[in-house]
């Protein structure tokens, strides 16, 4: 781990700096960047993912990367890293302190390895897999993991050299692979997303967000109607009244039977 930052001085296979090199700096980085935005959807801000090794170079050559770089790229810009850089370098010591620093300023991506901590190299190089969908930079000076990033098309790499940031020009892999795009033999990852965001405008393909929330059924409360109270039944005043006429005339028969029975007792006397 260690030795990828003794290495920090790295050229990156440049010459020394000649005068004007600034101006033919930024061209080169104008024309790579209109590469990466045209063939592989890049754009602003600039995501860029920023390992140890980069972190000491810029502290050793005194570069203020959040006032340079988007100076350099022309264009805003987001420094990064993840959790396993923040680690590695914690386990590297005093030495590394200052680069620690710089990397704890900047805003930390979440990577897969949130249980068990890998190296830094490997925790970039997982994090611009599957066609570098969120189209991060990699700043390094680790010569390995610039070998391994050339082979991914459509991730832009970034080194320090003299003291200066630089914009790698487009590796071979990159280049073959929009090549085999124009010619119909692949499809790329921004192609794909802008078919699809084609589509559902179009409506040929419905959005997962909307039939989501189609699917979902509302929480229902109680039916109203099941909460209202029953109503008592109304007396049948027909029936009523019947049933005081029939009273009446049992009380008057009786009355009746009344006065026949004494009627009856007093003749007989």
């Amino acid at each position: 781990m260690r030795e990828a930052f003794t290495d920090a001085s790295w050229s990156g296979g440049l010459g020394p700096g000649k005068p004007g090199m600034k101006i033919t700096r930024q061209k080169h980085a104008k024309k790579h960047l209109g590469f990466f935005r045209n063939n592989f959807g890049v754009r602003e801000p600039y995501q860029i993912l920023l390992d140890g090794t980069f972190c000491q170079a810029a502290l050793r050559g005194r570069i203020q990367l959040r006032e340079q770089l988007p100076r350099y790229l022309m264009g805003e810009t987001q420094l990064c890293t993840t959790r396993c850089v923040l680690k590695e370098l914690e386990t590297l010591g005093k030495d590394l302190y200052g680069a620690k620093l710089i990397a704890q300023k900047c805003q930390v991506r979440n990577c897969p390895h949130f249980k068990n901590a890998v190296s830094g190299s490997e925790c970039l190089l997982s994090m611009v897999e599957e066609g570098n969908p969120h189209h991060y930079f990699v700043a390094t000076q680790d010569q390995n993991l610039s070998v391994k990033v050339k082979k991914k098309p459509g991730v832009p790499l970034m080194f320090i050299i003299q003291n200066t940031m630089v914009l790698d020009k487009p590796s071979p892999k990159t280049i073959a692979f929009v090549k085999a795009v124009e010619s119909g033999q692949l499809v790329s990852v921004h192609e794909k997303e802008s078919i699809k965001h084609l589509k559902e405008e179009q409506g040929l393909v419905k959005n997962t967000e909307q039939s989501r929330r189609k699917k979902r059924k509302k929480i229902s409360g109680p039916n109203p109607l099941s909460c209202l109270k029953k109503k008592k039944k109304a007396p049948d005043t027909q029936s009523s009244a019947s049933e005081k006429k029939r009273k009446r005339k049992r009380i008057r028969n009786r009355s009746n039977s009344k006065i026949l029975s004494e009627k009856q007792n007093a003749e007989g006397e």
